[in-house]
């Protein structure tokens, strides 16, 4: 019999994974991760970790399977946190779940489920996993959740063939409306609980205040650009996919705007640059203008964060982005481009977002993606 270390969160995709598994024949321990402690900005009625603990372990009483508990606080800190913090102070925005996953879920937890004697780990993601051959190896595929609304793929988007070899998805399959059924037909006590929400093991938070633990207030100017600024002819607008560009060409069509304090006027000011982000229109404060203003860029060294009216500006738009060649990840490595190539893509570049279409062009500096259509809030 294969045992399988379910990732109890005390959530009811979870609670079902951890049910349909041992129908399924297989030996259940549940693990419950307490990964983080402080409640510094967390918004009022977040529940608390010990909440989550509490209705993970009723569940594996009624599925009369092993309940185990394990702190790794010290780890989601250092690598998600920690880098979440790095990446705000660089003026550039992370995405925690994405890293918690690959670091803490299917690293940290993988290898504490290994070492108590498991053959899988499994989650309450709504992702599958599917497994094919090529020239005699195994190659595991990471396919969408079957419930449109609730995908969650994109979230394993950095994981590994040896992390998948190891994971299971039971519900990757099912609609959330099945889930909560199975749930409460097994009287399970996670049934009617609601999904959580915010970052990763944090639940949400009021962001500038969850930041300064670690990142100083600083006040400093917001700046308008106007729609017509003389920047925005300087550089095609709109990308041709089946053009052949070079390097210097994809490297402009990539690039964010650059601006100075000189382009626009002053329109007030902010308590730091690394607490917004591209798009944003919340937290600005500043009124008394035809149409909402919207973050277009940040400078985090000189403290300057700028904005343009209307959610059409043309700085919130941009037709290509560039990955780092440190940053390119394939979930696939035997589909890797080469240096030269370039492959036709679904994408998305934000959780939900409905899949775009553009080339991935594949060089010694990185990966461009060239959009077909302008994308907002690069």
């Amino acid at each position: 019999m294969k045992t399988v270390v379910v990732g109890l969160s005390g959530g009811v995709d979870s609670s079902v994974a951890a049910y349909l598994l041992k129908q399924q024949g297989y030996e259940v321990i549940g693990l419950f991760m307490r990964n983080w402690h402080d409640t510094t900005g967390t918004l009022e009625g977040d529940c608390p970790w010990y909440d989550d603990q509490m209705f993970a372990e009723l569940v594996a009483r009624r599925l009369d399977i092993p309940f185990r508990f394990i702190d790794l606080s010290e780890q989601y800190r250092h690598r998600v946190v920690d880098y979440m913090f790095d990446e705000y102070g660089k003026g550039r925005t992370p995405n925690p779940d994405v890293l918690c996953n690959r670091e803490i879920k299917f690293d940290a937890f993988l290898k504490a489920a290994l070492d108590m004697g498991a053959d899988y780990v499994a989650t309450g993601h709504y992702c599958r996993r599917e497994e094919i051959e090529i020239d005699g190896h195994t190659v595991h595929r990471l396919l969408a959740g079957t419930d449109p609304g609730k995908d969650q793929s994109y979230f394993l988007c950095q994981l590994t063939q040896d992390q998948l070899s190891r994971a299971l998805f039971p519900i990757g399959h099912m609609l959330k409306s099945e889930v909560r059924r199975i749930a409460a037909e097994q009287k399970l006590a996670t049934a009617q609980r609601k999904d959580s929400q915010g970052i990763c093991f944090v639940g949400k938070v009021d962001l500038p205040v969850f930041l300064q633990q670690q990142l100083k207030a600083r006040r400093g100017d917001i700046i308008e650009i106007a729609a017509d600024w003389a920047g925005y002819a300087d550089r095609p607008l709109v990308s041709d996919p089946t053009a052949h560009y070079s390097a210097d060409e994809l490297n402009t069509l990539a690039a964010p705007y650059s601006y100075a304090p000189e382009n626009g006027i002053k329109v007030g000011e902010h308590n730091g640059a690394h607490f917004y982000t591209i798009g944003q229109r919340k937290g600005l404060n500043v009124g008394g203008k035809p149409e909402p203003l919207f973050v277009i860029a940040t400078d985090v060294i000189r403290n300057i964060v700028y904005v343009g009216q209307g959610q059409h500006h043309p700085g919130l738009y941009r037709p290509a982005l560039r990955i780092r060649p440190d940053e390119m990840h394939w979930i696939r490595p035997d589909m890797a481009l080469q240096n030269g190539e370039s492959r036709r893509y679904s994408l998305r570049i934000r959780y939900r977002q409905p899949l775009q279409q553009g080339v991935l062009h594949q060089t010694a500096e990185g990966g461009y993606l060239l959009f077909d259509e302008m994308q907002r809030g690069i």
